[in-house]
């Protein structure tokens, strides 16, 4: 009995991440103008993390931890109280998280539109 709920469980969610799979919402940014945007990979990298995947969603965004992290810590200070030095851990993993991800959009963005990379 515990084998079929377990398997349905987890065939269910592996339908479920089919379906994520095929319904990301596009980036407008890059539609109108063809280049990625500072977020784009954010979605195929949390669905990387939902299946377990962490070098997978580093690789594909490497903010998405960070920012998980970040939104975590900010719901949880909201509910608990948690940071009572003005901000200051707040500030801490903004600052972190936004450093991340300008450095790898800027890195992304070199490596991909480089004209003197060497083409294979």
């Amino acid at each position: 009995m515990l084998l079929i709920i377990i398997n349905k469980y987890f065939c269910s969610q592996s339908v479920f991440i089919h379906w994520l799979q095929n319904h990301l919402i596009p980036c407008p940014f890059k539609y109108i103008t063809g280049i990625d945007c500072p977020g784009c990979g954010f979605q195929r990298s949390v669905l990387s993390i939902v299946q377990g995947d962490l070098y997978k969603s580093f690789i594909v965004y490497p903010a998405t931890i960070p920012l998980l992290l970040f939104f975590t810590y900010g719901l949880a200070d909201k509910l608990f109280g948690l940071d009572t030095t003005k901000n200051s851990i707040k500030k801490f993993f903004f600052i972190i998280t936004g450093a991340i991800i300008i450095g790898s959009y800027i890195l992304k963005t070199y490596t991909l539109y480089n004209p003197y990379k060497a083409s294979a």
